[in-house]
């Protein structure tokens, strides 16, 4: 037997063993990884500036709220706009991730928080040899940026389950990001929470760092992007060019705005929406946030 295989079968022993199968049948049976019954939620969340989960308030109470009443994950995978790659996609694979403090400046009590959840190399080696949208790359050196932990500080606390973190990759199209997160899908019956941490506005070089900020182009491209989500009107996300000038200046870059196509790729006709945190911070910050399906 390969050692790698061994890694493999020890880290996944709750599915199945060696000691009463060949190696070719436990292969088959984690390719067949049984579904759950249900689906879990697909959300995305405006995760704003760093400072935002320094302390509580009402964006960090609802995302509490939000993981309150959702069934337990098994695992989390996050797709953050802060972790960009270029011609692949990445996924983080290392055991004991990192919390990444990819940000200057910021209140300084964010530097002394920290979200030790466990990786779970063996979850990113199945997916790396499921997915067939990208060719995944699995990464044992990025751990999890502020885009993912200072969302899941608020929801999930306990810091107990496992997180894989999964990157952008920046050369592709916003088909690309849709298509993939259908995709994904099919892991929301497996247990696996996936989650996407962008915003929907999101220009810094007009933003003034103010709660009581407001400029009346993001409010309206905030209000125009509910009502498409409302209308499930996905075509239109997908060319953000076509949009006209409201989107010009909410979407400056696409970084932040690519995780949101993951999110209305992976949901299903049927499920329900909810928003939650629907202000715009700092003048040109949206911090729309939703859920796809029951919670």
């Amino acid at each position: 037997m390969k050692r790698a295989d061994f890694i493999r079968i020890s880290l996944l022993g709750g599915i199945a063993t060696t000691s009463n199968m060949g190696m070719n049948t436990f292969l088959n049976q984690l390719n067949d990884w049984p579904d759950l019954g249900f689906e879990m939620p697909v959300m995305f969340v405006g995760h704003g500036a760093p400072n935002v989960a320094a302390e509580q308030n009402e964006y960090t109470k609802a995302w509490a709220t939000m993981a309150e009443g959702m069934p337990r994950p098994k695992a989390i995978l996050c797709i953050s706009a802060h972790w960009l790659t270029h011609g692949q996609t990445k996924i983080c694979s290392a055991a004991t991730p990192e919390t990444l403090y990819d940000f200057g400046g910021m209140d300084p009590r964010l530097y002394a928080m920290k979200y030790p959840a466990p990786g779970d190399p063996a979850l990113a080696d199945y997916l790396q040899g499921e997915l067939k949208t990208s060719s995944l790359q699995l990464d044992e050196h990025w751990g999890f940026d502020h885009g993912t932990w200072c969302v899941l500080y608020h929801m999930f606390p306990k810091a107990d389950i496992p997180v894989l973190q999964m990157s952008v990759d920046y050369s592709k199209s916003e088909a690309f990001h849709y298509q993939f997160g259908q995709e994904l899908a099919k892991l929301r019956k497996k247990g696996i929470l996936i989650l996407a941490s962008g915003n929907i506005v999101h220009n810094l070089g007009q933003a003034i760092f103010n709660e009581h900020a407001r400029y009346e182009w993001a409010e309206q491209y905030d209000a125009q992007a509910k009502q498409w989500l409302e209308q499930r009107n996905d075509q239109i996300f997908l060319n953000r060019i076509a949009q006209g000038s409201l989107a010009k200046l909410a979407i400056p870059t696409p970084d932040h705005y690519y995780p949101l196509l993951y999110t209305l790729g992976m949901k299903d006709t049927k499920d329900e929406l909810l928003f939650f945190n629907e202000k715009v911070n700092y003048g040109s910050v949206s911090m729309r946030s939703m859920v796809y399906g029951k919670l």
